[in-house]
């Protein structure tokens, strides 16, 4: 929690990491090809030192911060060509407010009391924050600021994966909307959501913005006051659903060795589908609503959070026809599941639609073929052999 004067400095850190990525990310997004190579990190860093001698602005900033946005920048590109990350962007005033000290002020902590402890910070003095668990012995620290006006930091660090109970024990996991997390076992998990009231004053917030939105004009600080209090309750709906991701991941991983999970593209499933002018989409409405049920129930959150915690015991199972095959007869067809229920049209078998579909996750089934007239064949027991 900065003090007033500080929070003025660190807002001075922000903008000036934000201005030099952007520099940065305008030398790299000029390259053509046939123009030579665009300058990396150290000719970058050349260019900052003799920036900072022609202009005293810019060399009032902390030279630690500014050198760090462009290694983050020469980094965000080879994650990009390595193609684990997307192409990097410019970044604004309302996003990605931030910046990261390295080196040897990264290990200036001290403890202040039993919750608080306080940081060295370049330019600022230290800072105080509140521990939300042990500080690590780390060599960075990132500082950065989200839409509510909360600060945080955190410090690199690459904890260690959550021990097995060496039971041999399998999960499977079903990712759904109307049930966030079915367990093979049996047990339906919810990711909770924002309070009817909340949702409410959201929902009211929402169409006042559009009513004070002026185009063509800045916004005025009635609508700057409004955009903060919607900030502040999407910042509560964020860190809700995180909550809920951290503890059913650890819970997961404590409690099986094997966690297998549904390989979804959760990015191509909420594409938008409005269309073009040409050829327009069909129920929109409809579709963007799954999306939002989708994004809300943490799907990517929780898969994420359980391959750091689990590391190779997370299992990714090819997600077709799940749904619809029967786990005690392998019968499948579209047929056989009716919302939440699922009751098969061959031997009988009834049980909630979810838990069927996370038990055939745990067996590692998938469909490869089609059957005829909206019947599938028998799943295929994909799972590896093992020599006796």
């Amino acid at each position: 929690m900065p003090a007033p004067g500080q929070e003025i400095i660190l807002l001075r850190h922000c903008a000036d990491a934000r201005f030099v990525w952007n520099l940065g990310q305008e030398q790299r997004a000029m390259y053509r090809p046939g123009r030579g190579p665009t300058p990396g990190y150290y000719e970058q860093k050349r260019q900052l030192t003799e920036a900072r001698a022609a202009e005293p602005w810019l060399a009032e900033g902390s030279v630690t911060v500014q050198q760090e946005a462009l290694r983050d920048l020469d980094q965000a590109w080879k994650n990009f060509f390595n193609g684990t990350h997307r192409r990097p962007t410019w970044r604004k005033a309302t996003d990605h407010n931030g910046f990261r000290i390295v080196g040897p002020q990264a290990s200036r902590v001290e403890q202040v009391n039993r919750r608080w402890s306080q940081v060295l910070v370049p330019k600022v003095g230290w800072v105080r924050f509140r521990r939300s668990r042990p500080v690590p012995d780390a060599k960075s620290y990132r500082v950065t600021r989200d839409r509510a006006g909360r600060w945080h930091i955190a410090f690199a660090t690459i904890p260690e994966p959550v021990p097995g109970p060496h039971t041999g024990e399998v999960v499977g996991v079903d990712r759904g909307v109307t049930v966030s997390a079915a367990l093979s076992t049996g047990e339906l998990l919810t990711c909770p959501q924002l309070r009817v009231t909340e949702q409410a004053r959201l929902l009211r917030l929402e169409r006042k913005s559009a009513r004070q939105r002026i185009r063509g004009r800045k916004p005025s600080g009635r609508l700057k006051r409004t955009y903060t209090a919607i900030a502040k309750l999407k910042a509560r709906e964020a860190d809700i659903r995180k909550d809920w991701a951290e503890k059913t991941s650890t819970d997961l991983a404590r409690r099986f060795d094997v966690i297998r999970i549904e390989d979804l593209q959760i990015c191509n499933m909420t594409r938008s589908a409005s269309g073009t002018l040409a050829e327009p989409g069909r129920n929109v409405r409809q579709k963007a609503g799954l999306n939002r049920g989708i994004l809300a129930s943490g799907w990517g959150l929780l898969a994420r959070r359980l391959e750091h915690k689990a590391g190779e015991r997370v299992q990714k199972v090819r997600p077709a026809y799940t749904s619809m095959t029967c786990n005690a007869c392998g019968h499948c067809e579209t047929r056989n599941r009716k919302s939440q229920a699922f009751l098969c049209l061959a031997c009988g078998h009834r049980d909630h639609a979810d838990i069927n579909a996370a038990k055939n996750i745990a067996a590692g089934h998938a469909v490869t073929a089609r059957g005829g007239r909206g019947k599938l064949s028998r799943p295929v027991n994909r799972e590896p052999l093992v020599a006796a």
